[in-house]
């Protein structure tokens, strides 16, 4: 009786260590068969992340022709004298004819206002003492055409005896930008794309949406190139506006 007692208990026991040893076993592959799924989805993820992080910079460019929409014109005129009254009598009658030419181009009589005088005394070496007055007015208008035709008749003034200073001319400006600008930046943002997808064809990809976009800034210069003016202002109402994208489309 005790010899099958202890046969008994050799098979229970054989068969305990049987039973733990093919738990550790399946515990074992399904580990495994766990590593390499997470592995796989470890690698595949990466792989999306790398993919969703491609991109590609370029740049869009817009330009646009105006014309511009302001006019200004500062003119200078000085008189000199012996004495203070006989030169500010000079720059009154010129003061009294620049106004009778912008009254006879059809100018109002508020586009043309006084922006500064300016006194000088000087002694020279024998001792003579003169006096010199200097003028500026300015015009100011809208009507570009007016603007263009007094420019052309200035020559004018010098035969009603004004003799115009260096710095004397008119200046153009476009003043409506805002107005003009998501038109453009639409326009540039186009230009990009065209530039990305470009790029992507030849990678064998897809355009995606934006990851980063920098409008850069405009500028408005004379048509027909640099005449002597800066920020819009030269002697020409012929314009070009410009304007620069920086834009990062992803890639898919």
């Amino acid at each position: 009786m005790s010899e099958d007692s202890s046969g008994e208990t050799a098979s229970k026991g054989a068969g305990g260590m049987n039973s733990v040893t093919t738990r550790w076993l399946a515990s074992s592959a399904i580990l495994a068969v766990g590593l390499v799924i997470g592995g796989f989805a470890l690698g595949d993820g990466i792989k999306r992340a790398q993919r969703a992080d491609r991109a590609v910079t370029v740049k869009g460019l817009a330009e646009r022709e105006v014309t511009a929409d302001l006019a200004t014109w500062t003119i200078s005129y000085s008189a000199s004298a012996a004495d203070l009254a006989t030169a500010q009598s000079s720059v009154d009658r010129d003061t009294a004819q620049i106004r009778a030419f912008f009254s006879e181009l059809g100018f109002p009589a508020d586009a043309l206002q006084p922006t500064g005088v300016n006194v000088t005394r000087a002694t020279d070496n024998n001792g003579i003492v003169s006096f010199t007055v200097r003028q500026r007015v300015s015009l100011r208008t809208t009507d570009i055409k007016r603007a263009q035709n007094a420019v052309r008749r200035q020559f004018d003034l010098v035969k009603r005896g004004v003799i115009l200073e260096e710095g004397s001319g008119m200046a153009y400006t476009f003043t409506r930008l805002n107005d003009i600008k998501p038109e453009m930046v639409a326009a540039a943002t186009n230009d990009a794309r065209a530039a990305a997808e470009q790029f992507a064809k030849d990678s064998g990809s897809q355009v995606g949406a934006i990851k980063n976009a920098a409008q850069g800034y405009f500028s408005v210069e004379a048509r027909d190139g640099d005449s002597g003016g800066g920020w819009g202002q030269s002697d020409t109402p012929y314009k070009k506006v410009r304007v620069v994208t920086t834009i990062d489309f992803y890639l898919k």
